[in-house]
């Protein structure tokens, strides 16, 4: 039973995964690695970034994330490359450009319309209901009171 269970081990698919090792000249190319396997998206997975995603597309991309660093491109120059090619979709945060507009602004504009409809709110619980409360009643509304008032005294006795 031992050995059956080894040999399981052994031919199971997680026990041949292999873990991608890169050499860099220097630490700074690997923290430039690591800060852009962390902010790109996978194309495929759409919510995991580079570094967490096990797809084939994002072992690609990683590949040539590394070959890019080490022939000395810019940040610059990779993050437009990825963009050029996979869409601003790939970045976690996207550009400010007329297409993300709405993207970026909506927080704002949802805190503003926020904060007037609070306001408003708040003006209205304010207000008393009858805008001047001293006014006093006419004579033939206090009659009107006055038969209301009697008529309920008779009822309640």
């Amino acid at each position: 039973m031992k050995y059956l269970t080894l040999l399981l081990v052994l031919l199971s698919t997680s026990a041949s995964a292999v873990i991608e090792t890169y050499d860099f000249e220097n630490d700074i190319l690997r923290t430039r690695y690591n800060t852009f396997i962390a902010e790109l998206r996978c194309p495929k997975c759409q919510n995991q970034n580079l570094e967490g995603s096990n797809s084939p597309i994002a072992k690609d991309l990683r590949r040539e994330l590394y070959r890019m660093l080490e022939d000395g491109q810019s940040d610059q120059q990779i993050v437009d490359y990825m963009v050029n090619r996979y869409g601003d979709f790939i970045l976690y945060r996207p550009r400010f450009n007329p297409e993300t507009a709405l993207l970026w602004m909506a927080p704002g504009v949802f805190l503003i319309l926020g904060m007037g409809m609070a306001v408003m709110v708040y003006r209205r619980q304010k207000k008393p209901a009858f805008a001047d409360d001293k006014q006093e009643l006419n004579v033939s509304e206090r009659k009107q009171l006055e038969q209301l008032l009697s008529s309920k005294e008779n009822t309640n006795a």
